[in-house]
C-alpha cells in the first residue's frame, strides 16, 4: 500500500467531501452539517462541537482512505472512475445505516420518542431525508468526488 498517497490524497479527498456537504448546507440543498453531528456526539457545547467534529470527520476520513487504498491495491489499478464507483457503494452504505445513528448519538431524538432536553437533535430518518429532500444526492455527490479524488491521485504500488 502506498501510504504517503493514502494519507495526502485522503487529506485531500476529505476536504473535497466537506467543502461540498457544508457548501450544499450553506446553498440550503441539506441542514445536515456532519462535523456538527460528530461533534456532539463528544460534547454538549454547541460551540465547540464542529470543530470536534470536524477532527472526527478527517480522521474518519483517513480510514476510509486507507480502505479505498486496499480496494485499488486488490484492483492492481486506481481510477477516478474506480473511486466513484467505491464512492457510491459507501453512499449506500452511509445512507442505509444513518437511521440507526440516535441508537448511539447521545444527544440525539429518536424517530420514536422524539426530543428531551439531553436529546435535542433532530434524528437524519430514512436515507437522512429529515434533513431534507436533497440529502441522499448531496451525500452521494459528496461521496464520488471523495473516491474520484482518491481514485485519480493515488498510485497503486
Amino acid at each position: 500500500m502506498n501510504v504517503p498517497d493514502a494519507l495526502l490524497w485522503g487529506f485531500v479527498a476529505t476536504v473535497a467531501l466537506t467543502s461540498l456537504l457544508e457548501f450544499s448546507r450553506a446553498a440550503g440543498l441539506s441542514r445536515m452539517s456532519l462535523p456538527y453531528v460528530l461533534g456532539t456526539m463528544f460534547t454538549p457545547d454547541r460551540r465547540k462541537a464542529p470543530l470536534i467534529g470536524a477532527g472526527v470527520h478527517f480522521i474518519n476520513g483517513f480510514i476510509f482512505a486507507f480502505g479505498y487504498a486496499l480496494a485499488f491495491e486488490s484492483i492492481g489499478r486506481a481510477s477516478w472512475w474506480i473511486g466513484g464507483a467505491l464512492g457510491a457503494v459507501h453512499t449506500a452504505f452511509v445512507l442505509a445505516v444513518i437511521a440507526y445513528l440516535p441508537g448511539i448519538h447521545p444527544r440525539m431524538a429518536t424517530e420514536q420518542d422524539g426530543p428531551r432536553a439531553t436529546r435535542a437533535l433532530q434524528p437524519p430518518g430514512f436515507l437522512g431525508l429529515n434533513y431534507g429532500v436533497q440529502t441522499p444526492a448531496v451525500a452521494l455527490a459528496a461521496h464520488l468526488v471523495y473516491g474520484a479524488v482518491l481514485g485519480a491521485l493515488y498510485t497503486v504500488q
